[in-house]
């Protein structure tokens, strides 16, 4: 089984740690709107303090999707180029044989 991509398991406790706060506002019955606001700063100074982990790991991923190691190559690549020089090479015989 595949493990579950960490931008996953962050956008979950996200959304829980303002869910919660908010089920429990709105069950308090403040104003739905009043409720959203403190739910979103409750949220926010939670996963602040509780999901620093996770979070590197979303960043570290990040990173690594922009800056791979390794450049992928196109698989055609190789042959291309060996054409390309293939050509400049022809074209440079071509050149001294005319000289």
């Amino acid at each position: 089984m595949k493990a579950v991509p960490a931008w996953v398991t962050y956008s979950v406790y996200r959304v829980l740690l303002f869910a919660v706060p908010l089920a429990i506002l709105l069950a308090l019955q403040i104003t739905w709107w009043i409720a959203a606001l403190v739910a979103a700063l409750i949220g926010v100074c939670l996963s602040y303090l509780f999901l620093r982990t996770p979070r590197e790991r979303v960043a570290r991923g990040l990173y690594e999707a922009r800056h791979p190691v390794t450049e992928t190559a196109h698989p055609d690549a190789e042959s291309e180029d060996a054409a390309i020089d293939r050509a400049a090479g022809d074209a440079l015989q071509r050149e001294r044989q005319g000289e």
